[in-house]
């Protein structure tokens, strides 16, 4: 008896551990890029189970092996990035909108073979290169860790586009924005700017057109310069499809004229006007852009520049060693609105790299310079060669001016900076967020050149 229960413990031990092999090389964890779990079914066919796709997102790519074998398939999308993304399945399933750090899963049902489209669905991020596709095919699927370990950079090609793109600059684009509008002056003094919101074709970069959300039909709208104790009169005429306001950031105003439908006024119908009447006091760096919906009209295009007299200049002083002359000359004065969503995405004062503006002075030369940022993230501002002398901060005089390289401007933040043009050459200004102004396709984005002869 005790030789059978040897016999009978052995067998079935035996058989216990076979099971168990099996059914772990059954139930390999396989959720990773592109592999699928196999296993018989009673009629001895093989079935495949749902496939499971690592995806990564970040500022502004889709990455992953992104492959998956016909049938159920399900992506677990992880944001990488530093700014909320989504992914969103061409006439397909989406995400909620993922914030940096987290996961979120997506069931995109049971796909055939063919490929499939995905992109990232807040504004701006798609046209920056947030777009991939997904490729569904049992052989792919076979073949994709030799593939993946087999694929090379082409640094050549990576070479030949960063300078095929430089070479093109500066690319001239239809339309030009923040330009001075000139006012009516009614017999009171009044100065009235009358601005209209409408959807219009807008060159961002070359042969890059969009249907942005302007003011006037520029992008950024028209630059209003007024002086300290002006009566103001700002008539919106809308022409959206949709209700709008206009908020004039950085100004004091009476509250009915604040310009947040519809807390302090009524929403602007399309087909109708609001006028905004005020009286300003006091010197401004400010802005104009909508409030209402602003998430969607804003980063599309509809923001502008507002000032009010002129930031006070550190003339005769010395700061951070640099002299000031007492006799300072400014030959230029740049509004630089600074754009990272919506349709016009990364850009300067609403064109993207090769299309952005340069600008030429003569050795010696002095120029001001407004930041406004009108975007959705901070951006480091960084001038090769020439120290930015941060003078003022949202049009408020600093007290004690200081140099910088790179100047931080937040979003809604306006900064003032002084420059002199001192060093000849042709010398690069951009975000210093790099992928905001280089791509594997060459540069692009928040970039330009100050060119001193």
């Amino acid at each position: 008896m005790t030789t059978e229960r040897s016999k009978d413990d052995t067998t079935t031990r035996w058989y216990f551990v076979a099971v168990i092999a099996l059914f772990a090389v059954i139930s390999i964890p396989m959720a990773t890029m592109g592999a699928v779990a196999v296993w018989k079914n009673d009629s001895g066919t093989t079935t495949v189970r749902t496939t499971t796709v690592e995806v990564g997102l970040s500022e502004f790519k889709i990455s992953g092996n992104l492959i998956a074998a016909p049938g159920p398939v399900i992506l677990n999308v992880t944001n990488n990035g530093t700014v909320a993304h989504d992914l969103i399945m061409t006439n397909g399933p989406r995400t909620e909108l993922i914030q940096p750090g987290a996961t979120a899963t997506l069931d995109v049902g049971t796909l055939a073979a063919g490929t499939y489209e995905f992109f990232c669905d807040v504004p701006g991020h798609a046209d920056a290169g947030m777009r991939a596709t997904l490729v569904v095919s049992s052989a792919a699927v076979a073949n994709s860790h030799a593939d993946h370990a087999s694929t090379a950079v082409d640094y050549a090609k990576l070479d030949k586009a960063m300078s095929d793109s430089i070479a093109k600059f500066p690319q001239a684009t239809e339309g030009k924005g923040a330009q001075l509008l000139a006012p009516t002056v009614a017999s009171d003094g009044t100065k009235q700017f009358d601005i209209t919101a409408k959807i219009g074709k807008w060159e961002v970069a070359p042969g890059h057109v969009v249907d942005a959300w302007t003011y006037n039909g520029t992008v950024p709208g028209p630059t209003i310069k007024v002086d300290v104790g002006d009566k103001v009169r700002l008539v919106l005429h809308n022409e959206l499809p949709m209700g709008t306001d206009v908020h004039i950031h950085g100004i004091d105003l009476p509250n009915n004229m604040d310009g947040v439908a519809p807390i302090t006024q009524p929403v602007i119908e399309p087909g109708t006007s609001f006028t905004y009447e005020f009286t300003v006091n006091k010197p401004a760096v400010a802005m104009y852009h909508a409030h209402y919906h602003g998430e969607m009209q804003v980063p599309n295009g509809m923001f502008a520049p507002f000032f009010v007299g002129q930031v006070p200049l550190p003339a005769g002083k010395t700061i951070s060693g640099l002299a000031v002359p007492s006799d300072l000359k400014i030959v230029r004065e740049i509004p630089m609105v600074l754009n990272d969503a919506g349709v016009i995405g990364l850009s300067l004062n609403g064109k993207s790299f090769p299309a952005t503006e340069p600008y030429a002075f003569k050795t010696g030369d002095w120029f001001l310079v407004h930041y406004f940022n009108e975007g959705l993230l901070t951006h480091p501002m960084h001038l090769h060669a020439f120290p930015q002398i941060v003078i003022a901060r949202d049009g408020l005089p600093l007290d004690s001016p200081y140099a910088v390289d790179t100047i931080s401007v937040a979003p809604g933040e306006r900064v003032t900076v002084l420059v002199k043009a001192d060093k000849p050459g042709t010398w690069v200004w951009h975000c210093h967020i790099l992928n905001h102004v280089e791509s594997d396709s060459g540069m692009f984005g928040m970039v330009t050149a100050v060119i001193v002869s």
